[in-house]
């Protein structure tokens, strides 16, 4: 008090005294006073300031608790207690976005308070800042690790959020903590419920049970904590309710005793699923009858039990136990709309029925699931016209609804759409809600088009069959599915579980439902190949008299199949006699049946003198014609030409008609080829007409691609890129067809040729010459990415990696990445296997990699994987090019007496392509080693002549190398001489003219003759003229030879055409040097060019010594022009 006295302003002093005043000397008015002078002078004194808040809360004043805080948090920003206090009255009075700014001011002065960061939680989320809320409730958990507040919380945001896996982490943390926690049993057994509905909606049905279980001992739990909680039971019930209806089947044997028994098991555990259901929302509806909805929930429930039930008690003109709960709802809530359409749904009285959803319909007549269930009760009523409007309507208000998308697919035939729009319809249906209903309906419209293999309908008919075992029909539509996968086993044990299902039905229906299950089991078994079960099936139908026009096919297929020729050709004459009686679709499939069976049987003329007996209106059909088109195709005396020419008229739809160009295509192949090749320019002939009539067609490009690539005439392979259609998402599925991947991959492999668009690597110089794509390489890792089993794309892949890997000299980088495939590739199990193809690519493949490891020096590794390819079964043409790399191998190791004895190796195994001669040519004159000089000309000449339209290039290449050799030996006469030959017999080759005018100038340079100089202008010009690009050069070496000539102006010219012939920055020295020399003579020369003439021509030498500064003559002119 003295202090206080003495010092007014000392807020310290009054904090005390209201200390003593208040715990003392309890004097509680004078302790306020005191602590209020105290805030008053210190606003940032938080003892003070607690204590006075403390003392007016004792007295129940909040209002001035309020004012204190406030009044402090004013006077000073730092006053965090006046900020804290201030945000949890705020709270408490659930004024949220104000307590979120105190609290948030609050937070800086207390960074690990956790009751700070709680409340602040607790604030964000009142107000729907749901991820700020997460945030606040997790840093109060870090802090404090044992709020289970916080942790509740979160997990019911995680809930909101749909993140039910975060919300069951939560929740079983806060279990930890408090073991008999009954929100947080709540709240587990909710995050799980949520968690299985994802899972089921997935296709995850067993996942799904496994959760749901867990979740219904969660429940139970929490009710037995609070067994007087009502939602607790109504959350085990509805555990139990989708339970039940995503319980799966487990399939078992295919037997008639272990099916029933497992149908028994699946229906008696959803049925107790059910029943547990119903009882617990009676039990919630016991503690909250005032709860209409728990009414509808537990007329759901009786409803599914009722389904379930294997022998239902019938009660007529008695109301169901659904029924009278959907009305008692009704009763509490009878301006609730989704009560009617509960009842509409689940009664089983029409006019009800129709009652109650249009009723639900007068209350909200945008209520889509009301529109939804009334076009369905239309349409079971065959009320057409009334379920489409109704369909309509529901899919206007609401198109995510399933039911309207698969109503509309239902009624595709009313609704005049097509197959493939209504089995979108239906995808879409079950996409948006996946019931085994729709997914039956989704395989049934596959049948009648192309996606019944496809992965959607797999998926669909699998789950179906999980939840819907006890229906023969999704037995059979899985048999289906799995047969249009060549799944043949799993069909057959679906066509024997539908026929034990369909044993439980003994109306009328069943017997023809379990003849077409036993056909479609027949068929199976065939393609299985156990032809002797199939005969037994089908033996079994004849004998009941249920043998129709399909299975006397199979019957005879089958015995066909197992060498019973002539019961074989029996039962074709059984079918041959029921064809006039057949529809128009069977007789022409029963017709294409007996002719191809006759022909494997009897032989191709039998077929024919069969097919000629026939009366020709029975050739009226597209499947027919294809039939005798084929045979007629491998005919070589064209008997059926009439047959065949009439047949094709009925041909119209558009696949079908490019199907039939690809038939009469084969036959241009066979008929026109001799001994062992085809007649490829017929049918690329042919091919090319059909393209003018169909030039979108990819299958037809496709097949002339592939055409070209097979034919030997290198013009044709820049053709076959052209062609081809490249479209990754529109490949052929069918392995008897190439894709545009695989066409553009082998035609960069298989062109010697091909240059690279990096123009570092390659210039262009031959008129015929195929540039590399640069994207096959980008489009073939695409495919194999798409198809990374398809180990033909793994092969073309490797193979082009090579190419590029020749044409930038190997770099590291490539040939790491080549040593990664050719191991991948060679370590696929499906190249051991004696198939022709797989040998040959397990050959390349050794070869490449063998040429991997020459090229890095690795010859002892090169060595061994070429004799691990000499190993393949493989004609002697390919092993001729093992035995070449083997050659190559001892060269680099200076083994003579190896080398020698694999190029002998060489000559006597022989190769049918030139390339192969051409090389071992290099290496016979590069190391001495002919023995006789004609032996490998001849072999050249022979392998030449099967085709005359390249033989000429071929002989040219042959002299080019012949002229290359005489080089090394310094023997220029003979290389003119060699070299002119090759120009003559290949003319428009500029390389040729190039390399023969550069020998021309080196033999004038040599002999001093004019007469060279001419020769050497004459072929360069020709390589100029011929070339398809500016060929770079060129013009340099005939400017050289004109100012031999004395000609300055061609001179200038020419270097003029030199300049521009390069691009800017590969620009060699001795152009530049040229250019220093051309600006010494004409300064003035070609001033309206784009050419730089304004630079010296000390600059220019300049110029040419940065970039060649090892070439001494550019030095000496350098001096030279300096000195003057």
């Amino acid at each position: 008090m003295v202090a206080a006295k003495l010092n007014p302003q000392n807020g310290a002093a009054f904090r005390y005294l209201g200390h003593y005043y208040a715990l003392v000397s309890p004097e509680p008015q004078r302790a306020l006073k005191c602590y209020q002078r105290a805030v008053s002078l210190n606003p940032e004194d938080s003892d003070a300031g607690e204590a006075i808040c403390d003392l007016l809360d004792e007295e129940g004043k909040e209002s001035l608790v309020l004012a204190v805080c406030r009044g402090a948090s004013e006077m000073s920003a730092r006053a965090f207690w006046a900020f804290r206090r201030l945000g949890y009255l705020l709270a408490h009075q659930k004024k949220w976005s104000e307590a979120i700014q105190s609290l948030q001011y609050a937070i800086r002065g207390f960074p690990t308070c956790a009751d700070l960061w709680e409340t602040l939680g607790l604030a964000y989320q009142r107000m729907g800042m749901l991820t700020a809320a997460l945030k606040s409730y997790a840093r109060a958990v870090e802090l404090d690790d044992s709020r289970v507040f916080s942790l509740i919380e979160s997990g019911n945001i995680s809930l909101m959020l749909s993140s039910f896996r975060k919300g069951i982490e939560q929740f079983q943390q806060a279990l930890k903590i408090s073991p008999h926690n009954v929100s947080a049993q709540y709240g587990l057994g909710s995050a799980l419920l949520g968690l299985a509905k994802e899972c089921v909606n997935l296709g995850a049905l067993k996942w799904g049970s496994s959760l749901l279980e867990e979740a219904s001992e969660v429940a139970m739990r929490g009710t037995s904590l609070a067994a007087n909680f009502s939602c607790l039971w109504k959350l085990h019930g509805d555990i139990q309710l989708i339970y039940a209806r995503c319980y799966t089947w487990t399939p078992t044997h295919a037997d008639e005793i272990s099916f029933s028994t497992s149908i028994s098991t699946w229906k008696r555990n959803c049925f107790i699923a059910a029943k547990s259901s119903r009882r617990s929302y009676q039990r919630a509806l016991h503690l909250a009858p005032w709860l209409a909805n728990i009414y509808a929930d537990v007329a759901i429930a009786s409803d599914l039990c009722l389904s379930f039930k294997e022998s239902p008690e019938e009660e007529l003109n008695v109301w169901s136990v659904a029924e009278k709960m959907c009305i008692g709802g009704i009763l509490l809530e009878g301006y609730n709309e989704e009560f009617w359409v509960a009842l509409g749904c689940l009664s089983d009285h029409i006019p009800l029925k129709q009652h109650a959803l249009i009723r639900g319909l007068q209350l909200d007549v945008s209520l889509a699931v009301a529109w939804a269930y009334l076009g369905k009760l239309y349409r079971e009523e065959d009320e057409k016209q009334l379920a489409q409007q109704a369909f309509d309507s529901a899919r206007s208000i609401e198109p995510s609804l399933a039911l309207p998308w698969a109503g509309m697919s239902a009624d595709a035939s009313t609704r005049n759409i097509d197959q493939n729009e209504a089995y979108e319809c239906c995808l879409r249906a079950i996409q948006t809600f996946p019931l085994a209903e729709f997914q039956v309906g989704l395989a049934k419209l596959a049948l009648h088009s192309s996606y019944l293999s496809s992965s959607e309908v797999f998926g669909a008919i699998q789950q179906a069959l999980l939840r819907v075992p006890d229906y023969p029909e999704s037995h059979n539509l899985n048999g289906l599915v799995c047969e249009s996968r060549s799944d043949y086993q799993s069909a057959i044990t679906s066509y024997r579980l539908a026929r034990c299902a369909l044993k439980s039905f003994e109306d009328e229906s069943s017997i023809s439902h379990v003849t077409d299950v036993s056909i479609n089991l027949a068929r199976s078994l065939c393609m299985a190949g156990n032809a002797s079960d199939a005969v037994e099936e089908c033996e079994y139908l004849r004998q009941k008299g249920h043998l129709d026009s399909k299975g006397l096919q199979i019957y005879a297929l089958c015995l066909w199949q197992l060498g019973k020729n002539d019961m074989a050709l029996s039962m074709t004459r059984s079918l041959a006699s029921s064809i006039l009686l057949m529809e128009e679709n069977d007789a022409a499939a029963s017709i294409s049946f007996i002719c191809r069976l006759l022909y494997h049987i009897s032989g191709q003329d039998s077929a024919i003198v069969s097919i000629l007996k026939m009366p020709t209106e029975l050739f009226h059909g597209s499947k027919i014609s294809f039939i005798v088109s084929a045979i007629h195709v491998l005919d070589q005396k064209n008997q059926l030409e009439a047959i065949v020419s009439r047949s094709r008229s009925f041909v119209t739809s558009r696949e079908d008609i490019i199907a039939m160009h690809i038939l009469i295509t084969l036959g241009k192949l066979l008929k026109n080829g001799h001994e062992d090749s085809l007649g490829i320019q017929k049918g690329v002939d042919h091919l090319r007409k059909a393209l003018h009539m169909y030039p979108n067609s990819s299958v037809l490009r496709n097949l002339l691609s592939y055409l070209l690539l097979s034919s030997k005439e290198w013009r044709d392979l820049r053709l076959a890129t052209r062609c081809s259609f490249l479209d990754l998402s529109e490949h052929p599925k069918d392995g008897g067809m190439k894709s545009a991947c695989e066409i553009l991959g082998a035609v960069t492999v298989a062109c010697y040729e091909s240059a690279s668009n990096n123009e570092k690597f390659s210039i262009p110089i031959c008129g015929h010459q195929q540039p590399f794509v640069s994207g096959s390489i980008k489009l073939l890792q695409k495919f194999l990415h798409q198809e990374p089993w398809n180990r033909n794309a793994r092969y073309l892949l490797t193979l082009n990696c090579l190419q590029k890997a020749r044409e930038e000299r190997f770099p590291v980088h490539v040939c790491r990445v080549l040593e990664r495939l050719t191991a991948v590739s060679l370590s696929n199990r499906c190249l051991s296997t004696e198939d022709t193809l797989s040998q040959y690519q397990n050959f390349q493949l050794l070869l490449c990699a063998a040429e991997v490891n020459l090229q890095q020096g690795n010859n002892n590794e090169c060595s061994r994987l070429a004799r691990s390819a000499l190993g393949s079964s493989v004609h002697n043409s390919y092993l001729f090019f093992a035995h070449l790399l083997l050659c190559r191998a001892y060269a680099a190791e200076d083994d003579t007496v190896s080398l020698r004895k694999e190029y002998r190796r060489c000559l006597e195994l022989g190769t049918d392509f030139h390339i192969g001669w051409i090389c071992l040519k290099f290496i016979e004159s590069r190391y001495g080693l002919q023995d006789d000089s004609t032996v490998l000309l001849s072999s050249f000449e022979d392998c030449s002549k099967d085709n005359q339209h390249s033989r000429h290039m071929w002989m040219a290449l042959f002299n080019m190398v012949q002229g290359l050799v005489a080089i090394w030996f310094g023997d220029f006469v003979a290389a003119e001489e060699l070299f002119a030959q090759a120009c003559s017999l290949a003319d428009g080759e500029s390389c040729l003219f190039l390399c023969h005018g550069a020998i021309c100038m080196e033999l004038a340079r040599q002999k001093c003759e004019s007469q060279y100089i001419s020769h050497a202008i004459r072929s360069l010009k020709k390589a100029k003229n011929t070339s398809p690009n500016c060929l770079p050069i060129v013009s340099l070496l005939l400017a050289q030879a004109e100012a031999s000539l004395g000609s300055k102006s061609k001179w200038e010219i020419n270097i003029h055409d030199e300049w521009f012939s390069w691009p800017p920055e590969r620009k060699p020295a001795e152009i530049l040097f040229q250019m220093h020399l051309l600006s010494t003579q004409r300064k003035d020369v070609y001033t309206s060019s784009s050419l730089d003439y304004g630079d010296t021509s000390i600059r220019w030498i300049l110029r040419a010594i940065h970039t060649n500064p090892s070439c001494s003559r550019y030095w000496r002119f350098l001096l030279k022009d300096m000195s003057y």
